[in-house]
């Protein structure tokens, strides 16, 4: 697996992405997420691919002076396509935003969830998420701190 940034050639494919149906009520999909980063320039978009076969794409934030704390850094949207899934994709994606993270100086970071039975919550709290008790237009806000953890490999 490796991470790519979002270029002409891979846009089609990159959109194409289809999540499980019961998941897709929990994230909107990939070209909303580009249109939201069109107007949002601290956004920060990548595809995990193995070699020509797009398997996720994950959209993050960086904006240190943003006024809501938990949209300071953090995960934004994360697409694991259906195909994909069970394959440490997504986790793949996630570390892949943490490493960009530590790279800019960034301690911690964010994501918000909405709760349901086929929701993202287990995911993220196995990676280390640990929610605040808060939440922000009706999900779950939690962080994760970042420590001197290794890099990314597939």
């Amino acid at each position: 697996m490796e991470l790519e940034s979002l270029t002409p050639e891979n846009l089609g494919k990159a959109v194409s992405i289809t999540l499980r149906p019961e998941q897709e009520a929990f994230v909107a999909p990939v070209v909303q997420s580009i249109a939201e980063a069109y107007v949002n320039p601290t956004a920060w978009l990548r595809l995990v691919v193995d070699g020509d076969e797009v398997l996720a794409f994950i959209m993050g934030n960086f904006d240190p002076d943003h006024e809501i704390e938990a949209f300071r850094a953090g995960i934004w949207r994360l697409n694991v396509a259906a195909s994909a899934q069970g394959r440490g994709v997504g986790r793949f994606a996630v570390r892949a935003l943490e490493e960009e993270a530590r790279a800019r100086g960034v301690k911690r970071i964010s994501v918000l969830w909405e709760r349901g039975e086929h929701g993202p919550e287990g995911f993220y709290l196995k990676l280390g998420f640990v929610p605040t008790g808060e939440e922000l237009f009706g999900e779950v806000v939690s962080y994760k701190d970042l420590h001197n953890q290794g890099k990314v490999s597939a």
